[in-house]
């Protein structure tokens, strides 16, 4: 059977504004502003990677660790009560429509913000398997997330389908042996993507996806 597994950030929910309103003010507490480049840098990346990134190799991996979960509680903090107008368009009818299939979540974020997405919009239900990049020794772009979700799903990784929308992301998917529609609600070009869509209401999305099913 074909599975289902969706990043959550610009997949799930389009949060790159709130993530990246949350690291401004985050940063500015340290006397530290946060540019463009500094932004691109992020995406599909995990906060303790992020954290180094920003305020440089000398934070130990405690404090790499602290830092990002206070930034993440700021970010839940901001975006509590406004997360189904984060949704991506079309992803919740999109979930009904395919709530036969085994689907899962397999994301770089921290666990918090994972269940703070699900429970704030009611889509846990939906997700079979749930995985995030602290129940893997090495995050995206490596296909250890992706290979524990195909696992956990019992789906052979050549038979899942992945939505993306980061070129790291992507890479762990295709490094996984899967396939991937990418989502352009971050990047405009996702190399590797058997297909590219702005968001679930994308007329091309259903006929492909159908024409996979009945090939399995």
């Amino acid at each position: 059977m074909t599975g289902l597994i969706f990043d959550m950030d610009g997949v799930i929910v389009d949060s790159n504004a709130m993530h990246r309103a949350a690291w401004v003010v985050f940063n500015r507490r340290y006397g530290l502003e946060t540019t463009e480049e500094m932004h691109q840098w992020t995406f599909g990346k995990r906060n303790d990677q992020i954290v180094r990134h920003y305020f440089g190799d000398g934070i130990d991996a405690r404090e790499a660790e602290a830092r990002g979960r206070a930034k993440e509680r700021l970010y839940r903090e901001m975006a509590a009560g406004r997360t189904e107008e984060m949704l991506v368009p079309g992803l919740r009818a999109f979930l009904e429509r395919h709530s036969d299939l085994p689907m899962a979540v397999g994301s770089n974020a921290e666990p918090e913000n994972v269940a703070f997405v699900l429970e704030e919009t009611g889509l846990r239900g939906y997700f079979h398997v749930v995985v995030d990049g602290h129940q893997v020794h090495h995050p995206k772009p490596h296909p250890d997330v992706y290979l524990r979700g195909a696992e956990l799903l019992q789906t052979e990784p050549a038979n899942c389908i992945v939505f993306e929308d980061s070129p790291s992301g992507v890479a762990a998917a295709l490094a996984a042996g899967m396939r991937v529609i990418g989502l352009r609600t971050t990047y405009g070009n996702l190399p590797g993507a058997v297909l590219t869509i702005d968001n679930f209401l994308c007329g091309d999305l259903e006929p492909w996806l159908q024409a996979q099913l009945r090939s399995v």
